[in-house]
């Protein structure tokens, strides 16, 4: 028996849209009334994870008519995808905003899990200050997009 919580059960079938087109737009209040749990369930779904740092743009609208819009990045290549992650990583960096990088990183087979595995130990221990988490991820996205070069 699957012990998925409410909010995995939402996160996968979003995911399943996501990846039959790249691009989705729901009614906050169907998909509510859908999974049978209120809108706030739903936003806080979309809040935690569809964020920029997984490889996501979320558009809002309030209201009546209201929607929301995620789009899951698209790249034609490794260099077009490491500088749009580049580009991405705000000047502060949260650890847990790190730590989703670097999992998209290994998601999209950049780093293996052990890579991935030295890179969360270092990048997310609490002496680090967000800006020069930010700067140290950023160097090493930048050294990725190099790789072909060793």
């Amino acid at each position: 028996m699957s012990s998925q919580n409410t909010s995995d059960i939402i996160e996968a079938y979003l995911r399943k849209l996501l990846e039959e087109a790249n691009q989705i737009e729901i009614k906050r209040a169907d998909l509510a009334e859908h999974f049978d749990v209120v809108p706030s369930q739903i936003n806080y779904v979309i809040k935690t994870r569809f964020t920029a740092s997984k490889g996501f743009d979320v558009e809002s609208k309030r209201g009546g008519g209201g929607y929301i819009k995620i789009v899951k990045y698209e790249y034609s290549g490794l260099h077009d995808f490491l500088t749009g992650l580049y580009q991405k990583i705000p000047m502060n960096l949260t650890a847990k905003a790190c730590q989703d990088i670097i999992q998209l990183l290994f998601d999209e087979k950049v780093l293996t899990e052990r890579e991935g595995n030295l890179l969360l130990l270092i990048l997310t221990d609490e002496a680090i200050d967000q800006v020069e988490r930010a700067s140290l991820l950023k160097k090493i996205i930048q050294r990725l997009d190099r790789d072909d070069e060793i």
